[in-house]
């Protein structure tokens, strides 16, 4: 890869990593449906600015039933359930969580597509979750001031959402392949803006907001959903979908220095779980680069899911 193409695929997963820390603050402020609803908002207001300069594509109507199937797991549910996990979970542990997704989208393609297991996968499965325990239970409940029942709650919502992305995954392998990326990911975040709309109304409203928390807000749509999206797609136009997946083992790394940054405790065990994780990730890429792809979507934060780069 060219240098140019490096720092922008190091930029791109700074970005992703970022999202958490940015959703724990903005959730000092605000619910959790308003964090994904503001997200929401800010995020497609930017990727409708995209698509209309671009002149770019809406995926055909036809396929409304999938859209909002692959909106729904891969926006609504996972946009809300971060927050709501992370009022108890750091963000350090909320991004290592989120980087179990390619081992999710690896079990349901072996349960729903037929998958067969090839050599390195069971391990690469095993280690991945090794290493997930091991930063799990290197943080008390204590440290995030709560009690172990709301921790675990916490760790519950963040797995079920990374779950979700692979549910997502998935879908749009066998549903959308081969629309115009940009398109796709426009109805994505305006589809599950309007589910989000509902839940947010009817549901706590924000009292005193925080700047810092509507900021936060902000840059999860605007840089998290929206500009990651363009350096993504620039990315694999010049570069194979195989690299650009390194932000996959990144975004652990990522999740750990701005949570060492925002002075969030993190132990020895956790360090050690993130490499194991790491690990258990590179030896599922190479085993699945070798049949058919399955870590074909980076860090799922960017709430991104496309058949045409999930082939």
């Amino acid at each position: 890869m060219k240098l140019r193409d490096i720092l922008q695929l190091v930029l791109l997963s700074a970005i992703w990593g970022a999202s958490f820390l940015l959703i724990s603050i903005a959730v000092r402020s605000f619910p959790p449906a308003w964090v994904a609803l503001l997200r929401l908002a800010f995020g497609a207001a930017f990727l409708w600015i995209v698509l209309l300069t671009r002149r770019r594509k809406l995926p055909p109507l036809r396929l409304v039933v999938w859209l909002l199937l692959v909106a729904f797991f891969n926006n609504a549910i996972p946009f809300m359930l971060f927050p709501l996990g992370e009022r108890v979970v750091p963000s350090n542990i909320a991004a290592v969580l989120n980087a179990t997704t390619p081992i999710w989208t690896l079990l349901l393609g072996m349960g729903f597509l037929g998958k067969k297991a090839e050599g390195g996968a069971v391990p690469g499965v095993l280690l991945g979750f090794l290493g997930v325990v091991l930063v799990v239970f290197s943080h008390t409940a204590a440290a995030a001031n709560s009690s172990r029942q709301e921790y675990l709650l916490g760790i519950g919502y963040i797995a079920v959402a990374s779950a979700a992305y692979a549910i997502a995954t998935v879908l749009a392998k066998s549903k959308l392949v081969g629309l115009d990326p940009i398109g796709l990911a426009t109805s994505q975040l305006s589809l599950a803006l309007l589910m989000m709309v509902p839940v947010a109304w009817f549901g706590p409203h924000p009292g005193t907001i925080a700047m810092s928390s509507l900021a936060a807000a902000v840059a999860l749509g605007v840089f998290g959903s929206g500009l990651a999206y363009l350096l993504y797609y620039t990315l694999l136009d010049r570069v194979s979908s195989t690299r650009v997946v390194s932000v996959t083992y990144l975004g652990p790394i990522w999740g750990l220095f701005w949570g060492k940054l925002a002075h969030e405790s993190i132990n020895a065990g956790a360090y050690a779980g993130v490499a194991i994780v790491i690990a258990g990730l590179v030896l599922l890429s190479r085993t699945s680069q070798r049949a058919e792809p399955v870590i074909e979507q980076p860090a799922r934060q960017s709430g991104l899911v496309t058949g045409a780069e999930t082939k």
